[in-house]
């Protein structure tokens, strides 16, 4: 009977040192492929060491945005990326945040190739992001076009009358701070404000006729600011052809010489939620079915619309 209490005893002690070690060896394989994933914080999944397509997804509203335009250098001096797939759905943002998106895209492009494809909406910054590219991809109901910018402000005079509210101001000189909500624009106002915004159209006007090679007076209503969809953008040549993603490949395989069968990879800006907390969130989101940077990317778009600021290039339908 002793030696059948103690064999007891020694095999639990046994099973107990199994299971820590298990315990030990699962913690290890997570913590293991948890810094694999966040070797490199802008790949997503493992397929990013080996040669492939880099897809960069340009949504929502377009900002002077310093990590997805340090994304853009960082995948020019990727190895493995042997050309570029950016996936454009959104209506703009700001005219600076265009440029220096534009900018960013065009050093991309002297070093790999760099094609655009348009889902939904690619108007105003966002139609100026997809001209740095090679080649313009969109549907045949994509809205596009939308060149200009625009400059606005809200006159609330007649609030504050009503509200008994009186702003007195001291200021250096009559053109200091205007336009001004708390007083109705006058006619230098107006004027400064009108030569602004022509200026930064020239600007935007010059840069299509350059990249698409047309005479932008040619153009039905482009420099009115018009919308077109993709089909009419196609006839117009502001946009090179009607395909997706598989056309984009396929181009980049005829055209650049790019090997085909090769995977394409989302690269993301770093987020705010970095390291092992922030791969363990990204994992619970992906296991509910929500992903992460979806929720990260409409939490931004919320931000930015409030705080949008200065020239404005986005286009939105009337009363939205």
């Amino acid at each position: 009977m002793t030696l059948d209490a103690v064999s007891v005893v020694d095999r639990r002690r046994l099973k107990r040192r199994l299971t820590a070690w298990r315990i030990a060896a699962v913690l290890f394989a997570v913590l293991f492929f948890g810094a694999l994933l966040l070797s490199d914080k802008n790949v997503s999944g493992s397929a990013g060491f080996l040669p492939h397509i880099a897809r960069i997804s340009i949504s929502g509203i377009i900002t002077d945005d310093r990590k997805m335009n340090e994304l853009f250098d960082k995948v020019a001096k990727a190895d493995q990326v042997k050309a570029v797939i950016l996936d454009i759905n959104s209506p703009g943002g700001t005219t600076t945040g265009g440029e220096a998106m534009y900018d960013a895209i065009r050093r991309l492009a002297e070093k790999k190739p760099v094609v655009a494809v348009c889902g939904t909406l690619a108007t105003s910054a966002a139609y100026l992001v997809a001209l740095a590219t090679d080649r313009v991809f969109v549907y045949g109901n994509t809205i596009t076009g939308s060149v200009g910018v625009i400059f606005q402000w809200a006159d609330v005079t007649e609030l504050l009358h009503t509200l008994g509210i009186k702003v007195e101001e001291v200021k250096s000189g009559p053109l200091k701070a205007v336009p001004s909500p708390f007083e109705p624009a006058d006619e230098k106002t107006r004027a400064l404000s009108e030569e602004m915004v022509q200026e930064a159209k020239t600007w935007f006007v010059n840069l299509v006729a350059e990249r698409r090679k047309i005479d932008p007076a040619a153009v039905p209503g482009l420099t009115d600011g018009r919308i077109y969809s993709g089909r009419q953008a196609v006839d117009l040549k502001l946009v090179d052809q009607i395909g997706d993603e598989r056309d984009a490949k396929t181009w980049l395989s005829k055209e650049r010489n790019v090997p085909s069968g090769l995977k394409v990879v989302d690269w993301k800006p770093e987020s705010e939620s970095s390291g092992l907390f922030g791969w363990l969130f990204q994992s619970a989101a992906g296991l509910a079915g929500i992903s992460a940077g979806r929720i990260a990317g409409l939490l931004g778009q919320v931000a930015s619309t409030l705080k949008l600021d200065g020239l404005v290039s986005v286009w939105h339908p009337a009363g939205s």
